[in-house]
């Protein structure tokens, strides 16, 4: 089966406790068929009146023994196979998330975060079941219907076997053709639950935006058109899992039928006993289970094999940017280089790079400057390694960035991006994202060179508040110098800083700017912003327009120059002198 290739991995490495698992359900399935020829016989005795208080006695004995026994032995299969199913969903999950992480935006580009969290819960969910009550149905069919169909034949009648299992083939027929809908219909289901994911997380997130344009009623009316749909698809799904029992009880009944009418003419033909009767649909009903469970693997095998298929495309999926073999061995950064880099998004028809050069040596600072949709956060993302360029266009320490390991680059880089991710922990925990083990010390020396020791010392519990979802609890200032402190913490070799002092006071920039300058003396930075005084010291500046260099050089060679640097500078000084 494919499901069962997909998952070979995990079969091989578990296969131990799965053959103790079947094996206890052998012992089961065997032990199962004695107390039905145990009452047949007894039956008999009575009718012969051959049976006797101690055989009567021991008889019952037997019996509450193997009660006991087989008690304790499916206790014991159900922990170990159920075991291997929880332990399959938590290595799955550690998969995908594994895999995300290493996965370029383009990946989240094709696949939304609604569809990821579905996958996450539940069609690893599902995965979970196959490979747990699945296996278990599975074993129940093939052990106990083999094992009930020895017993018919070794101690009852062939023939009546034969004729009460007449209705099976039927069976078999109808359960396929259900499952096989059932598989299309749970893939379809699965896929709307990912689209409403996506709507309620991007409801939530901007609630604030919702409220101030009114649009509250709108975003629940598209909500309950999702859960709807939603709803209709599971309601699909759930018809036809309707239809499973039903129709084995009816093919059940028929066998029944079959064994009460055939069964009591053989009675009265004298080629069995009325024991043997008796023993036969005891045995026949024990058959009821294996063809339920049947029914039960093929529903649950369609679920689980249909979410394999949605796991494995997904982590099938390589990223833009893959590991080098080789790569070369570089002590530190002591340049960045841009040559003639021309750069395009994937998805985009228009470049945003378009034959941008320059060179910077370790210890300098570059400044980056220009209009909106400029170029200016492109250029900076190019040396995140998050989308592949052409070879020998940027290189570091003069090697071509394909040749340096990814991991290497990312421990060089520190990024502080225009939106800011923070998570729902404390101020200490998410200034120490990237440096778990820093001590009290760093933390507040990281806090320090980001101005943002006095905002803390006025919340309630210091470095211990909890920020809230993407902290929601703090200021878009705020907001900025957290993710400041948190890049200056690692204290990296390359600091990225994207437009990311936007929402403070230019008192508070030039502290921050001036705390930089002296704690990152002989390591590289590089700045994008739209306030020129935050680049005025760099010790280059490119002026972008439209993915080009515009202008580029020195703060006082570009004020000499006299383009668009000089005249949004002396625009900008003016605003400020007018503020204050």
């Amino acid at each position: 089966m494919l499901f069962v290739m997909r998952l070979q991995w995990f079969f091989k490495q578990r296969w131990g406790s799965y053959a103790i698992a079947v094996t206890i359900m052998t012992l089961v399935s065997l032990l199962s068929m004695v107390p039905p020829k145990l009452i047949g016989d007894t039956i008999d005795q009575i009718n012969k009146g051959s049976l006797t208080g101690s055989a009567l006695n021991q008889t019952v004995l037997l019996l509450v023994g193997l009660a006991l026994l087989l008690y304790i032995l499916v206790y014991l299969w159900i922990t170990t196979l159920f075991g291997n199913s929880a332990l399959i969903e938590k290595l799955l999950r550690g998969r995908l998330l594994t895999h995300l992480s290493k996965m370029t935006p383009s990946f989240f580009q094709r696949n939304s975060t609604g569809q990821l969290m579905a996958l996450a819960t539940n069609d690893i969910l599902a995965i979970g079941q196959t490979a747990g009550y699945g296996v278990m149905t599975l074993v129940n069919t093939l052990v106990g219907a083999s094992v009930v169909m020895v017993m018919m034949v070794s101690f009852i009648s062939v023939k009546l076997m034969l004729a009460a299992l007449i209705p099976l083939p039927f069976l078999v027929i109808v359960i396929s053709k259900l499952g096989k809908k059932v598989r299309t219909r749970f893939m379809d289901a699965q896929a709307a639950f990912g689209k409403m994911n996506d709507h309620a997380l991007e409801s939530i997130s901007g609630i604030r935006v919702i409220r101030s344009y009114v649009q509250e009623n709108h975003d629940l009316d598209a909500f309950d058109q999702m859960t709807s749909e939603v709803r209709d698809k599971n309601r699909r799904v759930s018809i036809l899992n309707a239809l499973f029992q039903p129709t084995i009880s009816l093919i059940v009944g028929a066998s029944y039928s079959i064994g009460i009418g055939y069964g009591s003419y053989l009675v009265f033909d004298g080629e069995i006993t009325l024991g043997q009767l008796v023993a036969f649909n005891m045995y026949l009903g024990m058959l009821i289970w294996p063809m339920i469970s049947f029914g039960e693997f093929i529903n649950v095998l369609q679920r689980g094999s249909a979410s394999a298929d949605r796991l494995e495309t997904t982590l099938a999926q390589k990223a833009d940017i893959q590991e080098v073999k080789a790569p070369a061995v570089i002590a530190s950064p002591a340049s960045i280089e841009m040559k003639q880099l021309t750069f395009t998004y994937p998805t985009a028809e228009n470049t945003s790079l378009n034959n941008v050069s320059f060179r910077l040596e370790k210890g300098e600072t570059l400044g980056i400057v220009g209009r909106t949709g400029s170029g200016k956060s492109t250029l900076l993302k190019q040396l995140l390694r998050q989308y592949p360029v052409e070879p020998n266009r940027l290189l570091i320490s003069d090697v071509s960035v394909e040749q340096i390991a990814i991991e290497q680059m990312k421990r060089w880089v520190a990024y502080v991006p225009q939106e800011h991710l923070l998570l729902s922990k404390s101020i200490r925990d998410n200034i120490a994202l990237g440096k778990p083990d820093a001590t009290d010390e760093e933390i507040a020396h990281a806090v320090e060179m980001a101005s943002f020791t006095q905002d803390i010392a006025q919340m309630p519990e210091g470095l211990d508040t909890i920020v809230g979802e993407n902290g929601v609890m703090l200021s878009g200032g705020q907001k900025q110098r957290l993710a400041i402190a948190r890049a200056l913490l690692i204290d990296s070799e390359i600091l990225l800083l994207d437009d990311s002092l936007s929402a403070v006071d230019a008192r508070t920039e030039s502290r921050i700017l001036n705390h930089i300058r002296r704690e990152r003396e002989g390591k590289t930075t590089l700045i994008s912003t739209h306030r020129l005084s935050a680049v005025s010291h760099a010790n280059w500046i490119l002026v972008l327009s439209e993915g080009q260099i515009l202008e580029e050089g020195t703060h006082d060679q570009l004020m000499l120059f006299g383009g668009w640097y000089k005249e949004q500078w002396e625009h900008q000084q003016m605003e400020a002198s007018l503020e204050e």
